[in-house]
């Protein structure tokens, strides 16, 4: 069984040689991850397996919540989001709601996606013109 350490040793290697942009953007699709495994866990009556998984996504939040960088005005509204998507959260795990996930896994692509474009746009600029 030398494939399930050969994935980790990836994972661990492409963690270990990002960055930071890069460790943003595999947050963003780790909470994705972990949302779309809570929904499929509600649809399933799987409430342990529900709340896991929410509590996952929680922690990611809570991460960017701490590494915001408030002297930027833009921090202030990344702030709210994330306390949105906190509350929301909190409500989902509660009443272990599918809608609710959807709603956060929508707002979570979305930010996923303009990262992507913030890190397209930042490579290009930094590329040598002709």
């Amino acid at each position: 069984m030398a494939l399930p350490n050969a994935y980790a040793q990836y994972t661990n290697s492409r963690i270990l040689t990002a960055s930071p942009a890069e460790l943003t953007l595999l947050l963003y699709e780790g909470a994705i991850k972990f949302g779309n495994i809570a929904v499929v866990k509600i649809e399933a009556g799987d409430i342990p397996g529900a709340h896991d998984n929410i509590i996952r996504v929680e922690k990611i939040i809570d991460y960017f919540r701490e590494t915001l960088d408030m002297k930027y005005p833009v921090a202030q509204d990344f702030e709210r989001i994330y306390v949105y998507l906190s509350q929301r959260l909190i409500q989902a795990n509660l009443k272990k709601d599918k809608e609710i996930m959807e709603e956060i896994l929508t707002h979570l692509r979305s930010m996923r996606d303009n990262w992507k474009e913030v890190m397209k746009k930042q490579a290009q600029a930094k590329a040598p013109t002709a």
